[in-house]
């Protein structure tokens, strides 16, 4: 569980060697705890909502 708040940045990571990691902005947290899942906007301008998952990491908004 992320914990995550809006400003945060997402980063998911790969294990494709040529496959750079996701990075994203979190515009909006849904659910709390266990359901806690975001909106956010991607490097490349578009949104989604994503459930994290063991392969995310969070870098807290400064």
């Amino acid at each position: 569980m992320l914990n995550a708040t809006v400003g945060d940045e997402i980063v998911i990571g790969t294990t494709t060697l040529d496959v750079p990691r996701r990075r994203g902005r979190i515009v909006e947290v849904i659910g709390t705890g266990e359901r806690e899942h975001y909106r956010v906007r991607w490097e490349d301008g578009h949104e989604s909502l994503y459930f994290p998952g063991p392969d995310a990491h969070l870098v807290r908004a400064r």
